[in-house]
């Protein structure tokens, strides 16, 4: 067991610098883009939704670069499920959360047309790096529309103001530091995440996908866990779930776009099977218990506990897929 503690060190260092560095990236890319005139509302949209899939983006290039494609497919599809039964659910829990129909009509329909377009690309077997760029181009498509959405709503949306007192008070120059300087750590803290997880996938036997559907998913879901509760917290909840639609987009145009441009890959055929039926099987969940057929739209405890069940019972399936694979 001494062979697998510097992998389970270098993991756990991965999570904490990989969260740290992640929070001082989005302090400072918010506080950047506070100095050059961009409005807080799009700052939420972008910055917030997907800044805080920094770390998947970056896991996922490295895990490309070095030959561990299936770990960058399981991070992408595993973090989308965590981030809606681990994070919704969990902030949920703790915060009940009030919804405002604007997202359930706009950008709720926007992440389930990515991720029938993203399955239409898929189908074949084979993530190729025309399919990588046609996900790139969609994630540059989608940031305009947040863009001209956030526009629109600006000068009637009483977030604005509020959510400007949240952002971070740094000077130019500071963050500019911090975002040099969480991008850095973010590249140092992935290469040690991705180093340790195959490591120790490769001591019991478990393949790198599984291993990004579990450890590494967790792990780079976290900023947006932290991120969902303080909203919450701070009574944001459309910035809450918000973020989780944004950075639910961004992982399957971005975190699977890069990999299918650095190292076209074989889709596995649980990845099909399984994994992206049960994303899309929690995405619809969350729209069910969120809609508020018969009054506003929420996410109350009892809500919140169903979302954390469904992810439960996913490592439960992926427990037994193992066990008995």
């Amino acid at each position: 067991m001494s062979s697998l503690l510097l992998p389970s060190l270098a993991l756990l260092a991965g999570f904490i610098l990989l969260v740290w560095s992640a929070d001082r990236f989005v302090d400072g890319a918010a506080a950047l883009a506070r100095h050059l005139g961009v409005s807080p509302l799009i700052i939420g949209l972008t910055i917030v939704g997907f800044g805080t899939s920094a770390p998947e983006l970056v896991v996922s290039a490295v895990a490309a670069l070095q030959g561990n494609a299936g770990l960058a497919v399981g991070n992408a599809l595993g973090s989308n499920i965590a981030n809606i039964g681990l994070v919704l659910g969990t902030t949920a829990i703790i915060t009940p959360l009030h919804i405002r129909s604007e997202i359930i009509r706009g950008e709720y329909p926007i992440l389930f047309l990515v991720m029938l377009a993203t399955l239409a690309l898929l189908l074949d077997g084979f993530l190729s790096r025309s399919d990588g760029i046609i996900l790139l181009t969609g994630l540059l498509i989608t940031l305009t529309w947040l863009v001209k959405l956030g526009k629109r709503r600006a000068k009637a949306e009483p977030l604005a103001s509020e959510f400007a007192a949240t952002l971070p008070k740094l000077s130019r120059n500071l963050a500019a530091w911090w975002v040099v300087l969480g991008l850095v750590l973010l590249i140092v803290s992935s290469r040690l995440l991705v180093y340790g997880a195959v490591a120790i996938a490769q001591w019991f036997g478990v393949s790198d996908l599984i291993i990004g559907l579990t450890i590494v998913a967790i792990g780079t879901s976290l900023p947006e866990l932290a991120a969902s509760i303080m909203s919450a917290h701070k009574h944001e909840p459309d910035i809450a779930i918000g973020n989780v639609i944004g950075s639910n987009i961004f992982n399957l145009f971005g975190v699977l776009g890069i990999p299918g441009i650095i190292s076209p890959l074989v889709i596995e055929d649980a990845v099909l099977q399984r994994d992206y039926p049960y994303m899309i099987g929690m995405t619809i969940l969350l729209f069910a218990l969120a809609y508020g057929f018969r009054g506003p739209a929420r996410l109350r405890r009892a809500e919140g506990a169903i979302l954390l069940s469904g992810f439960i019972a996913y490592l439960v399936i992926l427990y037994f897929n193992v066990a008995h694979g």
